[in-house]
């Protein structure tokens, strides 16, 4: 039986806005084909702007969409599952951190239920986000694996991988916006010690970590070379570099994103 709206959302937080932001405004999917469900009133609102349909009945949203997006706190999830009164949706999409999907199938219930889990990060409200995602339920079905990739690479950089990877991407993009804005911090902190305004400083930090990033992604040549194309023999760059390396600049980095993800394992359910 063909369902009314193509995406349910339960759930209408930051990310969940994001989504829908991103669906609707690039034409992908039509707002009368999306439903959103929360228990409040005022974050409903945010998005009724968009058009699209709105309820506080969970079940309403689940019965009548393809595909179910939860978007929920995981502390949540028990709640949002009661009230679906044993209703078993068939294709679910969760950007529920730290939630497996075995988790899910079985607190949905028996039969067959496709699980696409996602992991998406801050820059995801701007578009310019990465989006681990495991959709390996539906790798049997072309439009579905298309449409879940098409709605999420509206966030961003999408990358399909096995679940069991998916502590890892939290270490590296999930988390890993924190450690660019410390990094970008840092400089604008440097830059005003050497006499530079904090306006000054953070117009030249910001950009050329977004010009870095670029070249990283348009080079073909590893990042070690492009590293060496700064570090003149004798110049001032490959001080710099000298002071990070011997200070454990990489340690720092992989000792960071090792006690991330071990909590991360430790969060998982």
């Amino acid at each position: 039986m063909k369902k009314k709206f193509k995406l349910g959302i339960i759930g209408c937080g930051f990310m969940a806005g994001a989504i829908l932001r991103g669906a609707i405004l690039s034409d992908f999917l039509s707002e009368k084909k999306i439903i959103v469900s929360d228990p409040s009133e005022d974050k409903l609102k945010e998005v009724e702007y968009l058009g699209v349909n709105v309820t506080d009945d969970n079940l309403f949203v689940a019965e009548n969409s393809e595909f179910l997006l939860f978007a929920v706190k995981p502390q949540n999830f028990a709640e949002v599952v009661a009230s679906l009164n044993g209703y078993r949706p068939d294709k679910v999409i969760s950007i529920m951190a730290g939630v497996k999907k075995n988790k899910i199938k079985n607190s949905l219930g028996v039969g067959v239920i496709r699980v696409a889990r996602c992991m998406p990060n801050l820059p995801c409200s701007i578009g310019s986000g990465a989006v681990g995602v495991d959709m390996s339920d539906f790798n049997s079905n072309t439009d579905d694996t298309e449409f879940i990739t098409k709605l999420l690479s509206e966030l961003g950089a999408v990358l399909s991988l096995d679940e069991s990877k998916l502590d890892a991407v939290t270490g590296i993009s999930g988390s890993g916006p924190a450690y660019v804005f410390m990094f970008i911090d840092s400089l604008i902190d440097a830059g005003v010690s050497q006499g530079l305004t904090r306006s000054e400083a953070k117009v030249l930090a910001v950009q050329t970590v977004l010009g870095g990033a670029e070249m990283v992604q348009r080079a073909e040549e590893p990042i070690s070379e492009l590293i060496m194309r700064v570090c003149s023999k004798g110049g001032t760059t490959i001080e710099a570099v000298k002071v990070l390396e011997s200070e454990g600049f990489r340690d720092s980095v992989a000792h960071a994103v090792d006690a991330c993800v071990k909590r991360a394992k430790e969060l998982s359910v």
